[in-house]
C-alpha cells in the first residue's frame, strides 16, 4: 500500500475547493453509492492507493470515500491515474475542503477512446498538442491521433526524404483556403513569407513521452495511397505521370513506392511505440491507375480485375510489413473496396455502414461516423459562430450518439473498439480556434467511449459541464460558451401546419440515395429543417427537384413556398429558378410565378432563401418545379409550404 498526496499527483488540478460529491465527475462512473457523512481533509486530503492482482481491469479502479479518508484500489497505473483524474474532479467545485462520503466502482465502456488532430491543413504547436493531450487525460481518453501528412502539408521529419520538410511542409499561402482556391503549389522552406511546419523526430518523441506519462497513446497517420500531392511534388517519380502537381495517388506500378513507404513507416515506427498505424486509404480516385502502363502491369501479374482491387493489393502488402515490425494497421472505411487486409483494423467514417461490415467479417473497428464525430462542423447557429466546413453538429447531437447499433451481432461486438472525435482543419487556422471546436465535443464523446450508456443522461450531462467548461477556460483553454447557445434554427423546434401537410407527394426526379430524409412524405410531413442539409429533414437531389402534390379536393390557394440553403464548400447551392404551376385535373398545369435566385454562387457563408409565389387562384394539384443553376452540386429543399 502507498501512501499519496493528492495534490501532488493530480496533474490537471487547480486550487482545492468544495468537495462535491461523485455527481460532478464527467465521465460518468459505472457505479456509486453514497453513504452519510463526508471526509473533512486539511490542506489537501490523502489518498491511499493499494495494488490487487486479477481483481480489476487494466483501466479499472474503485474509490472508498469515509470520514476518515480516501482508499483506492487498482490493478495497474493507469488505474490509479484514472481514480485521481475522479477525485480531482471532485475536489474542484466549491469552497469547502470536503468529499463526500461515497463508494466508486468505475471502469471503461471501450478500450479506445480517441481524439484526432489534423496537423497537415494548418500546423500546430507542440504546446497545443500536449495542452489538448492534458485535457483528454481529464475526461480519460487514450488515443491521440496525429494526421501528419496530406496535400496541405508533410509534418513530420524523414532522414531518408529531406524534401518531405525543407519543401512539402510549406506553401506560399497562410491558410488553407487561399492555398487551396490557388495553384496549389509548395515552396521551399527558407522562401521569404511561406506558411507551414514540421515536428523534428525529438519532439515527437518528447510529445509520445509526455502522453505516456498521461496513458495515452500517440497513433501516427501517414496517408496513402491518395491526399499525396504533396510527396508527389517533392518526388514525382512516385506518381504515375511522374510530374510534379500532375497526381495525388502513389503509383502502385512502381517498385519504389513501397521503398519509399517502407523507409518512411520504418522511421516512423522508431520514433511511435504505437500499437497501431494509420496508413489512411481514404478517398483515392484511382483515376491515373486505369491507364497507367506500371499499374496496369502490376494489375496483370497479380491477376486483379480492377483499380479497388489494386488498391486492396497496397493495403495487404503496407500490413504485411507493418506486421513484420510488430505493429498493426488502421485504415479509413476505404480500405474495404477490393478486400481487406487480414489484420485491419477500420476507422468508420462515413457513416457506421463500413464498420459494420468490418465487424462481420471479424475486423476491429472505431466508430467516428461524420454526422456525429466531426467536429469541423459548426456547433451552433452559423450566423454567429466562427468559420467551419459547415454543418451544424452541437453538443446535444455529439452525446447521443450510440456505437452499438441494433443491427450488430452480438457475437462481434468485441470487434468495436471504441470511438473517436475528429476535428479537420481545412477553415481552422489558429490553434485557439481549433480548441474552441473540441471542447465540449469532444467531452461528449469522451463519456460515450467511457460510461455505460444506461449511465449517460443529456441534460445530466449539461449540468456536469457547464462548471467543467468554467474551470477549463480558468486554466486558459478556449472553450465554446454552451451557457450562452443559440441553439437549432428556431423553425426546425416546432415544425409547420398548412395545407399540403399530410398530402401525397408524385417525384418526377429521383431522390439523391444519402439523403433520403422522410422519404416520399418529406416535403409535406410539416417538418422544417435545421441548420445542417445532414440531419434527415432536409431531402437532397444532384438534379432538378420537381415534385407535384395532390391536395386531394380544388381549394383556394394563395401561397406556394419552399426554403432552399447554399453552402458551397460541400457543394450546396441555390436553385437557379423556381416554377411554381398549378392544375385542377392533374394534367393540364398553368405557370403561377417563376421565382429567380439573387444569391451568387460564390457567396460562401451558410445562407437561407425562400422561393415563394403569391397568387390568387383554385387548384387541387401545385407543382414546384427547382432548375438547379450548376451541372455540380446538390439541390436542398426541407418542406412545400402551401396555404
Amino acid at each position: 500500500m502507498r501512501n499519496h498526496l493528492l495534490i501532488a499527483l493530480l496533474l490537471l488540478t487547480g486550487s482545492f475547493a468544495f468537495a462535491q460529491g461523485p455527481e460532478v465527475v464527467i465521465p460518468r462512473p459505472s457505479e456509486v453509492i453514497l453513504s452519510e457523512g463526508v471526509y473533512t481533509y486539511g490542506q489537501e486530503p490523502s489518498v491511499k492507493v493499494s495494488y490487487v492482482k486479477g481483481k480489476l481491469g487494466p483501466e479499472e479502479y474503485q474509490i472508498s470515500i469515509t470520514k476518515r479518508g480516501v482508499k483506492v484500489k487498482v490493478s495497474s497505473a493507469a488505474g490509479e491515474f484514472y481514480a485521481l483524474q475522479t477525485l480531482a474532479q471532485m475536489t474542484q467545485q466549491g469552497n469547502v475542503k470536503q468529499l463526500q462520503c461515497c463508494e466508486i466502482k468505475d471502469a471503461p465502456r471501450f478500450p479506445y477512446r480517441g481524439l484526432h488532430v489534423d496537423v497537415s491543413r494548418h500546423f500546430r504547436s507542440l504546446d497545443f498538442l500536449k495542452k489538448q493531450i492534458d485535457a483528454m487525460a481529464m475526461f480519460k481518453m487514450n488515443r491521440i491521433h496525429l494526421h501528419l501528412t496530406d496535400a496541405a502539408g508533410w509534418r513530420m521529419h524523414i532522414d531518408s526524404y529531406p524534401r518531405l520538410t525543407s519543401f512539402a511542409a510549406w506553401r506560399p499561402q497562410h491558410t488553407w483556403k487561399e492555398w487551396w482556391a490557388g495553384e496549389r503549389l509548395y515552396a521551399e522552406e527558407e522562401q521569404d513569407g511561406v506558411y507551414g511546419g514540421y515536428y523534428t523526430k525529438e519532439q515527437m518523441r518528447e510529445l509520445v513521452e509526455y502522453a505516456r506519462q498521461k496513458y495515452i497513446e500517440v497513433i501516427p497517420e501517414i496517408e496513402m495511397p491518395s491526399h499525396s500531392e504533396e510527396v508527389l511534388a517533392a518526388y514525382p517519380e512516385l506518381g504515375c505521370s511522374g510530374e510534379a502537381y500532375k497526381d495525388s495517388d502513389f503509383c502502385i506500378g512502381n517498385e519504389a513506392v513501397f521503398e519509399f513507404l517502407e523507409k518512411v513507416l520504418t522511421e516512423v515506427m522508431e520514433v511511435f511505440p504505437s500499437k497501431y498505424i494509420h496508413i489512411g486509404g481514404d478517398e483515392a480516385g484511382k483515376k491515373h491507375w486505369k491507364t497507367c502502363p506500371k499499374c496496369q502491369q502490376r494489375m496483370q501479374d497479380e491477376g486483379l480485375a480492377n483499380v479497388d482491387e489494386l488498391q486492396s493489393y497496397m493495403i495487404h502488402r503496407i500490413e504485411r510489413f507493418v506486421n513484420s515490425k510488430g505493429r498493426q494497421i488502421i485504415g479509413w472505411d476505404e480500405i474495404l473496396e477490393g478486400g481487406l487486409a487480414p489484420e485491419a483494423t477500420v476507422m468508420s467514417w462515413r457513416g457506421t455502414e463500413g464498420g459494420i461490415e468490418a465487424m462481420n467479417q471479424g475486423h476491429d473497428v472505431i466508430m467516428t461516423p461524420g454526422r456525429y464525430c466531426y467536429l469541423d462542423h459548426t456547433q451552433d447557429a452559423p450566423f454567429q459562430e466562427p468559420e467551419s466546413i459547415g454543418g451544424y453538429l452541437p453538443l446535444d447531437s455529439v452525446y447521443v450518439y450510440e456505437p452499438v447499433e441494433a443491427s450488430m451481432p452480438q457475437d462481434k461486438l468485441h470487434h468495436l473498439l471504441g470511438v473517436q472525435a475528429n476535428l479537420w482543419s481545412e477553415y481552422v487556422v489558429t490553434d485557439s480556434h481549433a480548441e474552441y471546436m473540441y471542447w465540449p465535443r469532444a467531452i461528449a464523446i469522451a463519456e460515450t467511449g467511457w460510461s455505460q450508456p444506461q449511465n449517460k443522461d443529456l441534460k445530466d450531462f449539461r449540468r456536469r459541464v457547464l462548471p467543467m467548461l468554467e474551470q477549463m477556460r480558468a486554466k486558459g483553454y478556449t472553450t465554446f460558451d454552451l451557457a450562452n447557445e443559440y441553439g437549432e434554427r428556431k423553425l426546425a423546434q416546432t415544425g409547420l401546419d398548412h395545407k399540403a401537410k399530410g398530402k401525397k407527394v408524385i417525384y418526377n426526379k429521383p431522390i439523391q440515395d444519402w439523403y433520403q430524409a422522410n422519404g416520399e412524405r418529406t416535403f409535406t410531413d410539416g417538418v422544417i429543417g435545421g441548420w445542417t442539409y445532414s440531419d434527415n429533414r432536409w431531402q437532397g437531389f444532384l438534379s432538378d427537384i420537381d415534385v407535384t402534390i395532390d391536395l386531394e379536393s380544388i381549394q383556394q390557394i394563395s401561397y406556394v413556398g419552399g426554403t432552399f440553403m447554399q453552402l458551397i464548400g460541400p457543394g450546396v447551392f441555390m436553385p437557379q429558378k423556381v416554377d411554381v404551376l398549378v392544375s385542377v385535373d392533374g394534367e393540364n398545369f398553368e405557370l403561377v410565378q417563376t421565382v429567380w435566385n439573387d444569391i451568387p454562387t460564390t457567396a460562401e457563408q451558410l445562407l437561407f432563401k425562400e422561393f415563394q409565389a403569391i397568387c390568387d387562384c383554385k387548384a387541387r394539384y401545385v407543382r414546384y418545379h427547382a432548375y438547379r443553376s450548376t451541372k455540380r452540386g446538390f439541390l436542398f429543399l426541407d418542406e412545400v409550404v402551401v396555404n
